[in-house]
This record gives structure tokens, C-alpha cells and sequence, in this order.
């Protein structure tokens, strides 16, 4: 068993024997399973009472059991509801299960414990069809309100050739249109305040201000926002169904595509739960290589978040610099991936191929061109007076506020907490590099920039010691999940070469379990829980991405600003509509 002994008994103590059971995972996060009805309680316990609370709703979904025939020591369930907690006191998680049975079944909302599960909630009932009882608004969230069905049943199609053809009649069309419509009471908006007629504006889908398709709606009193109503889904691709119809490493690409500004760190924070499911370490050079990668996609993502931020208060120049700048580093990833902004690099087990010769080279020439344009970017962009005037004091939040809103990454360490998971649960090998964690107080759109900023040229330090320390080695693991038997052997014996086929038709047959990983992204902590049922494929995908809550916190810090404001807040919180959507 791989739970901590410390919070099982303690959890013992206060609940009884009989009220929780522990499960084993390949990851070794406490995971323990609660009855339904106390399961509310228990959470309250863990993030109020405990000491070193649980502040955090780190995540919450769902799982499909109906069709799962590898669940060796864990209760009985048709679904399983479950709620991961970070501590960022004892830097630890905890994950918590519920069982559940029959067609449709029902939870009761934690909504009344963190904001944060109402979007989370929404998303159980969407893709579920798990009712949660006492939730303030349980709507679907991601997928169109007319839609048929639940989409991670197992039972709904993956395919679009698994359905009839699609067709659109007239009547269909008028339905869908007027079901668009917009009805303020539905939200539990008013149309009218004690001296005022509320105005109604759409900012979105399509405005530049929400860089993708968004659609927030505004509730106004003349310019001042009373409310607003974020609408999202409109970039839902399915992201979690397909990794449910690929194989282990034909899913690489798909994580491409949810950051799809952060190229190498989506693959990274896959790949380190396949790895710990199937219980495979990795060479020091893949590490570094990896590392290396990872740091300077954070530098391109930051980029795109720099100029477009600039943009979009007023700023038209920088956006045009940075985008050069995002180039240079492009050419430095085709020379080494082949491939540019979706390089799909990574590997289960390491990298596609060595470094080719001559990438040190091109490494040492965008560390020595960087730091001279940041240097310039300060005083274009950071000490511009109209971009302070603009952003200092806007969208503020308090660091209780993040955490009970589940923020992380730059926008909860502008709130003064200096929490990096590359510190704090080093992995593929950042215990190795020197660099720090910058940090702000205010917690405003201007600190978010400031730690970003300063993010990028620690990212700069840490890619310079990669560059001078790499180690020498293999490129991949030598691990059978990995690396096919060497084309040589498979002449020699029936079984390396039966192995050598398998392996590279199927693809591998990763061990039955679970497994969680998360990393340090671009825009906040980036996840990925995987569950195998010892199967080529997984059997569920869950992408917890740091976009879904930042974006539910929306409203949350404009009421009472402009909407002038509002177009600051969006950009300060650099997010990625297909990372909300998944």
C-alpha cells in the first residue's frame, strides 16, 4: 500500500475504520475511498479542519466504470467521482473517491466548500450525466445545450461514423437558434437594478480581446460591469474522448494541440504519467533534453502573451517584435524536432531522435539575442505609463482568493506565494538547475505580468546550464514499453521478433493502474490522469489544464470595473481556449 500512514490514520481517527478504504496507485498519491454520504463532510475536514488543510480543489471528474475489468481492490461503482486536493502546507495531494451506481446517478455539490467546483461540477453532469444535488446552476458547460447524451459514457460514439449523418431541417435550426438566446433570469441575472435598466452585451465569440472563441456576456450599468457570464465549449474537440481511441503513442500529438502555445510542455506532462504507470525511468540526457525543450516553449508561450497583451491595451509595436522573437526560437526547434509550434518530440521513454549536430550552437545564439530585447521590452511595455495606468490595481485578487479559486502558475505567485512545482516537486531532473521563482504581492494584471516577465529569463538560465551540462548518453530507455528488441536480434529467436512487431504495430501494453502527473506549464500547473486497463490504449484520460478555473474566475475580479477593464483582466491571465475546452 503506498499511502502516507500518517493521513490514513489520521483520517481514521476522525471518520472510523469502516468509513474509508485505501487504494493503491502507481503514482503514490493517497487516494482513499469515501461512502457518498460523508463524502462532503470528509472534504470539509481535509481543507478547514486537518491540520495543514487541503485548500485546494486541485480537480474534480469522473470516471466510467461500466466497461473496466481490471479494479483489483476497489469497490464496486458504475461511476466514480473524484476529488484530487493539493496542500500546499505539507506539499502534498490527496485524492478521494466516491462510488456511485445505477444510470443516473447523483453527488451532492462542494460548491458551498470552493467556488471553484461549480465549473467542475457543470462538467459531471455534461459529460457524465452525474446530477449534482444543491448545484447553484447544473447546466451543460462545454457541450451545446440541445446536445443528446453524455460524452465520456462509454456507451456515446467516439467517432462521427459511429453516427447517423448529420442533418440540419429547418425546425432543427430555429430550435437551435432560439435555444442561443440569451435569458438573464436563466443565470439568475436581474434586467433591472432599484434606479437602473440593465444592459446585456455580448463581448465574443468572436473579438479580439478573447483571443479564440469566448463569449462572455456583460451584465452593464452604462460602462460599469454589474456581472459577467462566461461561455465557454465553443473549442471543446473531444480532447479526453480521443485519448480513449488511440493508442499510448499515437496520443502524443493530440496533447500538442491543447496549450497549443506550449508545443513540448503538454507532451511532458503526459509522458511522465505513462512513465509512472509503466514504471519506466528515463536517461539523465533525456531529462535534460527534455528540460531544455520545455523551458524554451515556455519562452515562446510567454511571448505570444507578451505582445498580444500589449495589443490589446493600445500597444501595437511590441506585438510585431515579439512575434519576431517567437520566430528565432521556432528555427531553434524545426533545426532540433523538425517541426515548429506542434513539434510532437517527446517519446514514452525519451525523445524521437539525438540532438543534431550543431544544436548548441543555435542554442547559444537565441540565449545571447534574447536578453538584449527583454531589456528593450521593459521600457517599451513595462514602464510605458498608459500600460501601468491600465493594468496596476486591475483585476486584483487576494492569495486566499486564488487558492479557493484554484489558480496557479504566474497568476498565484503575483499574489506572493513563491509555490513552482519545478521547486517544489522537481521532476525530469529540475533539482539539477539553478534558478529562482520570481514572485509579486499584488496580485493585479500588472504583477501577473511582472513575474511572467521575469519567468522568461530564468527560463533563459536554466536553458544555458542545459546547454553547458548536457549530458552524454542514449536518447531513449532501454525499457521493452519503449524500444523495440534491436532489428539485428529479431533474426535470431521467434519471441524478439513476435515482441518486435507487437510493439511496433500495437504499440505497448502499458500495466493495469492509475497514475497522476502534473507540471509546471506555461500558464499555471498542467496535468495529466491516466488510467490503464492493461491495454494498448488508455482507458481514461483526464487533462486537468490551468485555463478551465482561471477563466471561471473571470467574473469574479471585474464586477464593479470597466469594460475597458475586463479586456486588461482577459490578457492578463494568458489563457488558451482549447486548454478551457480540452
Amino acid at each position: 500500500m503506498n499511502e502516507r500512514p500518517g493521513v490514513f490514520s489520521e483520517l481514521q481517527a476522525r471518520f472510523g475504520e469502516a468509513a474509508l478504504t485505501a487504494q493503491a496507485t502507481r503514482d503514490g498519491l493517497p487516494t482513499f475511498w469515501a461512502p457518498a454520504g460523508r463524502a462532503a463532510e470528509l472534504l470539509r475536514y481535509l481543507k478547514t479542519e486537518a491540520p495543514g488543510p487541503y485548500r485546494m480543489l486541485y480537480d474534480l471528474t469522473a470516471i466510467d466504470e461500466r466497461t473496466r475489468t481490471r479494479r483489483e481492490g476497489q469497490p464496486e461503482s458504475d461511476f466514480t467521482v473524484i476529488y484530487h486536493l493539493l496542500s500546499f502546507d505539507r506539499n502534498e495531494d490527496i485524492r478521494i473517491k466516491v462510488a456511485l451506481k445505477g444510470d443516473s446517478p447523483a453527488i451532492r455539490t462542494v460548491t458551498d466548500l470552493w467556488p471553484s467546483a461549480n465549473w467542475y461540477e457543470r462538467e459531471l453532469w455534461d459529460m457524465f450525466g452525474i446530477r449534482v444535488e444543491g448545484h447553484p446552476h447544473l447546466r451543460r458547460i462545454l457541450m451545446p445545450a440541445t446536445w443528446q447524451g453524455h460524452p465520456l459514457r462509454k456507451e456515446h460514439p467516439a467517432r462521427a461514423t459511429e453516427m447517423p449523418p448529420f442533418r440540419l431541417p429547418d425546425e432543427k435550426e430555429t430550435a437551435e437558434q432560439e435555444r442561443l438566446q440569451f435569458h438573464p433570469e436563466e443565470w439568475g441575472l436581474k434586467r433591472h437594478g432599484a434606479d437602473t435598466d440593465f444592459m446585456f452585451l455580448n463581448l465574443g465569440p468572436h473579438h479580439p480581446g478573447t483571443h479564440g472563441l469566448l463569449r462572455l456576456v456583460l451584465q452593464l450599468d452604462g460602462e460599469e460591469i454589474v456581472d459577467v457570464v462566461p461561455d465557454i465549449g465553443f473549442h471543446h474537440r473531444g480532447a479526453e474522448k480521443m485519448g480513449e481511441r488511440q493508442s499510448w503513442h499515437t496520443y502524443i500529438p493530440y496533447t500538442d494541440r491543447v496549450d497549443y502555445l506550449a508545443g513540448s510542455l503538454n507532451n511532458l506532462a503526459y509522458l511522465l504519467a505513462v512513465e509512472k504507470l509503466a514504471g519506466i525511468e528515463v536517461p539523465d540526457r533525456v531529462k535534460t533534453i527534455r528540460v531544455m525543450m520545455s523551458e524554451l516553449f515556455r519562452i515562446i508561450s510567454h511571448l505570444v502573451w507578451y505582445g498580444t497583451f500589449a495589443a490589446d491595451l493600445g500597444a501595437m509595436s511590441p506585438v510585431f517584435y515579439m512575434f519576431n522573437d517567437r520566430e528565432r526560437a521556432f528555427d531553434v526547434v524545426e533545426a532540433i524536432c523538425g517541426g515548429r509550434m506542434h513539434p510532437n518530440w517527446f517519446r514514452i521513454g525519451g525523445v524521437a531522435q539525438d540532438l543534431p549536430e550543431g544544436w548548441d550552437r543555435l542554442m547559444r545564439e537565441f540565449l545571447a539575442y534574447l536578453p538584449a530585447r527583454l531589456k528593450d521590452y521593459d521600457g517599451l511595455v513595462m514602464r510605458n505609463s498608459i500600460f501601468k495606468g491600465r493594468t496596476k490595481g486591475i483585476g486584483r485578487y487576494s492569495l486566499d482568493e486564488a487558492i479557493e479559486w484554484g489558480v496557479t502558475g504566474p497568476g498565484l505567485r503575483a499574489c506572493g506565494l513563491e509555490w513552482d512545482f519545478r521547486k517544489k516537486r522537481p521532476y525530469s531532473g529540475y533539482e539539477w538547475f539553478d534558478f529562482e521563482v520570481p514572485t509579486a504581492q499584488n496580485g493585479d494584471c500588472y504583477d501577473r505580468a511582472v513575474v511572467r516577465v521575469a519567468e522568461m529569463r530564468q527560463s533563459l538560465r536554466i536553458i544555458e546550464q542545459c546547454v553547458r551540462n548536457m549530458p552524454a548518453g542514449p536518447y531513449k530507455s532501454d525499457h521493452p514499453l519503449t524500444t523495440p528488441p534491436r532489428k539485428e536480434r529479431t533474426m535470431h529467436d521467434i519471441e524478439t521478433l513476435i515482441h518486435h512487431f507487437l510493439n511496433v504495430s500495437w504499440g505497448p501494453v502499458i500495466p493495469a493502474g492509475e497514475a497522476f502527473h502534473g507540471i509546471e506549464g506555461a500558464k499555471g500547473s498542467n496535468g495529466y490522469y491516466l488510467i490503464s486497463d492493461g491495454n494498448t490504449m488508455p482507458y481514461r484520460v483526464r487533462i486537468r489544464t490551468p485555463s478551465f478555473p482561471h477563466i471561471q474566475m473571470t467574473p469574479l475580479i471585474s464586477r464593479g470595473l470597466m469594460v475597458s477593464d475586463l479586456i486588461a483582466i482577459l490578457g492578463s491571465i494568458d489563457y488558451v481556449l482549447a486548454d478551457v475546452d480540452r
